[in-house]
């Protein structure tokens, strides 16, 4: 319907131009006719008159000489108007013609302006329609949610239900959804949401035990590494452990050749009393958790007795401990250098001997700066530096190995 009225507005259009054209030109004709018929009127009629009176007077005046001429005058005058009449009959006749042709054209234009107004009520009137049936659609979509609603609000349906009634009827449908609904009133106090919410808790339960499966996993994989981690940390600290222990049992029998002197590593076992049970597997006994401390025993007179521990040394006994600890921990893990403050201030005169030696051997690998008030560690040394204090500032000097014993001899007490 829509093409055909836009057909007609087109037809409409184009006989509207038609008519537009064929007016113009009959305008034009009736135009041509009056200017025709004002020739004819004005200028032929008077040149006949003007004719016929100069042929009276000629004729009156000279009748012989100039009827001749006169008469063959008002003949070609009386042809002049016969020939304007005919053409004045021709357009005459061509304005009948345009008027008979706009006369046609002004019944088509008004049957298609009919058309047009019949074809346009016809559009309001479906127009109207299609607004009903939109309003219509409207209010069934409405409804429809609601019932898409009403169907979730009673949970998960079977399977079978789309597949017995889906080509049922709708009334019979109608009638069995009333009596379902007065049935179910009974069980308003039923959850109806039940096994939709079961069938949820289940997926989550399947997704939470696979989830707990796969953290087992990753916890007995971490547990393992740990294990392994922490067997190789008790096999790097017990071999440590061993070869600080060898270098300080070697550096102690150097630094006193009539002793000797060990690492003990100290146990959580070993502090429990005699009466309970010290190998309980449980304790960690064979473990590095077992351990809680590092001892010294040392002796300097006997390489035969049990020793004496930290606690029982003198202050220059533990100086020389200290100091065999340091060089054997330096021959697992040397340092660039190493910086001693009078470490030999407490030490006897062959200790400090022995020291001295000691430094002097292990200064092929790592560097010693030591500060010393004793000759016994100018001996190895190989630069020496004199500090001074004048006038509350202190200098610093190079000096030589003479100076420097100079130096530490008038130091000494007298």
């Amino acid at each position: 319907e829509r093409q055909v009225l836009e057909r007609l507005l087109v037809e409409v259009d184009a006989q509207a131009s038609e008519l537009a054209k064929l007016s113009s030109r009959r305008v034009e004709a009736e135009g041509r006719r009056n200017i025709l018929q004002n020739e004819l009127g004005l200028g032929l009629r008077q040149r006949l008159e003007e004719a016929q009176q100069h042929l009276e007077q000629a004729t009156a005046e000279n009748p012989d000489k100039n009827i001749g001429l006169r008469s063959r005058e008002l003949a070609k005058q009386s042809k002049l108007q016969d020939d304007v009449s005919e053409r004045l009959g021709m357009v005459h006749a061509e304005i009948e013609d345009k008027s008979r042709e706009i006369s046609e054209l002004e019944e088509q234009l008004d049957a298609a302006k009919d058309s047009l107004e019949n074809e346009t009520r016809r559009a309001q009137k479906e127009t109207e329609q299609l607004e009903k049936c939109l309003a219509q659609r409207n209010l069934y979509v409405q409804k429809k949610n609601e019932y898409m609603r009403n169907i979730q609000d009673l949970g998960v349906l079977p399977e079978e239900a789309f597949r017995n009634f889906n080509r049922a009827q709708i009334p019979k449908l109608a009638k069995k959804l009333h009596k379902a609904n007065e049935k179910l009133k009974k069980f308003r106090h039923v959850n109806k949401k039940a096994f939709e919410q079961y069938s949820i808790f289940a997926r989550q339960r399947e997704g939470i035990q696979q989830r707990k499966q796969e953290l087992d996993q990753s916890a007995a994989s971490i547990e393992e590494l740990i294990s392994v981690l922490d067997q190789r940390k008790d096999e790097a600290i017990e071999r440590t452990f061993k070869q600080v222990s060898k270098y300080f049992s070697d550096v102690f029998a150097r630094l006193v050749p009539a002793g000797k002197g060990a690492l003990v590593m100290q146990r959580r076992t070993d502090q429990v009393p005699d009466g309970e049970n010290r190998d309980d597997p449980m304790d960690g006994s064979s473990s590095v958790e077992n351990y809680i401390g590092v001892s010294i025993r040392v002796s300097f007179n006997s390489k035969t007795d049990e020793g004496l521990r930290m606690q029982q040394l003198s202050g220059g006994q533990k100086s020389l401990v200290a100091l065999a600890l340091i060089f054997a921990i330096q021959r697992c893990d040397p340092a660039p250098f190493y910086l001693f403050d009078e470490i030999d201030a407490n030490l006897d005169a062959v200790y400090r001997t022995a020291v001295a030696d000691m430094i002097h051997e292990l200064s092929r690998d790592s560097q010693f700066v030591t500060t010393t008030f004793r000759p016994e560690m100018l001996v190895h040394a190989d630069k020496f530096y004199g500090v001074t204090f004048e006038n509350k500032v202190s200098h610093i000097t190079t000096i030589t190995q003479g100076a420097a014993v100079s130096f530490i001899e008038e130091a000494q007490p007298s």
